[in-house]
């Protein structure tokens, strides 16, 4: 028998294309709510901080409570099954979302950071939809099913800068404090959506093994490059992006130029979803990685050629397309290195060390931009692109030997 069982699931691809068709709901609304904070929160935090090189810390503040969430999310997913682990996210991030409105609305920069800390730990269940769809996915489906949950992310691109080119102005002298309130109307139309999935609820038999030792997954040499990949493509995604509303209204733009231009970068992170998981079997997902390391690498050559608004959003596109081909593929890499006993606590690492580098990546784009300037914002990211990319063809060239052998 086996270490781990599932209750009240067929494993077949006919439940898991509907549990993926749910969770791509999920994600259009959870993926507003990252939209709403990223688009907006440099500009809040610009007016209530203090010190104007803090303005990226609310934004860098819900990216570390992401990754301090991962782990924590994922065991109780482990304990509540994906479903009671939703319900609870929703519970959250409903109360994340109202403290933020809060703080933006009584005009204090550290209960605004505080609510935006506390959205991470809703983020951080959102971020586990792309792996819930694999579940109980055949080996074909997994790429697809990734990729079906990323699509939802395209909807999010319409609907979080939507929402605050609506509500901005609604509480007067107050702006984006209505924002962050329809925020918490969207968690709970997706709290409806998300707890009607079927997703394996593990069972844990008494003396079941819970797989190999963590430490032993991690130093495979996979793992390792799986991870970076991924770390790479969301880092650098995160660094230009969070800095890129600040450089846009600093150039002469207009805010509304800034959610735009963010608008048109989450559809060019989603909208490639429709195919990046056939491109992933017909091409392989070290190659589909390698593609978006070289959107990227686009993406900062043309934020260094100008800042018109056309430099801006072309190198903001370029830069979701990037993301996207890099992210999903370094997923579908990951899901290569567990067994199904072993999911919960590989996929809580690594999304551990993606978010937490992530916050990293945040904040000191902040820092940078308004010390260094845009130009060194775009540049700064080319060595660790460079980097991926070599351990990429080396692990492409590698794994062409062996099996030449």
């Amino acid at each position: 028998m086996s270490d781990q069982v599932f209750d009240d699931i067929q494993t077949d691809d006919s439940q898991a294309r509907r549990n993926a068709l749910l969770l791509a709901c999920g994600q259009a609304l959870g993926g507003a709510i990252a939209t709403i904070i990223i688009a907006t929160g440099g500009h809040v935090g610009a007016l209530l901080a203090d010190d104007r090189s803090l303005a990226t810390l609310p934004v860098s503040a819900f990216i570390l409570g992401t990754a301090l969430s991962t782990l924590p999310a994922n065991l109780a997913m482990r304990k509540l099954g994906r479903r009671g682990g939703y319900f609870l996210s929703s519970l959250i991030g409903l109360v994340a979302m109202l403290i933020a409105a809060y703080g933006v609305y009584i005009g204090n920069f550290h209960i605004f950071a505080l609510g935006t800390f506390a959205t991470g730990g809703y983020w951080a269940f959102v971020q586990s939809y792309r792996f819930a769809a694999t579940d109980i996915a055949s080996e074909k489906f997994k790429s697809k099913a990734i990729s079906w949950v990323m699509m939802g992310g395209l909807a999010s691109a319409v609907i979080g800068p939507q929402t605050i080119i609506f509500t901005q102005d609604i509480i007067p002298n107050h702006i984006f404090a209505a924002t962050y309130l329809a925020g918490a109307g969207l968690i709970v139309l997706s709290m409806l959506i998300v707890t009607q999935v079927r997703i394996a609820r593990p069972i844990i038999m008494k003396g079941a093994s819970s797989g190999r030792p963590l430490a032993e997954i991690a130093r495979s040499r996979r793992f390792v490059v799986a991870v970076f990949c991924g770390v790479v493509s969301y880092s650098v995604m995160t660094f230009i992006m969070t800095s890129s509303p600040l450089a846009i209204v600093g150039g002469g733009h207009s805010h509304a130029q800034a959610a735009l231009g963010i608008q048109w970068h989450v559809v060019a992170m989603y909208l490639p979803s429709f195919f990046t998981g056939n491109l992933i079997d017909r091409y392989g997902k070290i190659n589909i990685v390698i593609a978006g390391m070289l959107l990227l690498t686009g993406a900062s050559i043309v934020g260094l050629s100008g800042e018109t608004i056309g430099h801006f959003w072309t190198s903001l596109v370029l830069l979701g397309m990037g993301w996207n081909f890099g992210y999903i593929g370094a997923t579908a890499m990951v899901t290569d290195c567990y067994r199904s006993d072993e999911m919960n606590k590989v996929q809580g690492l690594n999304d551990f060390l993606i978010f937490g580098l992530n916050a990293a990546a945040s904040l000191s784009a902040g820092v940078i931009y308004f010390y260094y300037g845009w130009e060194m914002v775009a540049t700064i990211v080319l060595p660790a692109i460079g980097l991926c990319l070599g351990l990429l063809i080396w692990i492409s060239v590698r794994k062409r030997r062996m099996q030449r052998s």
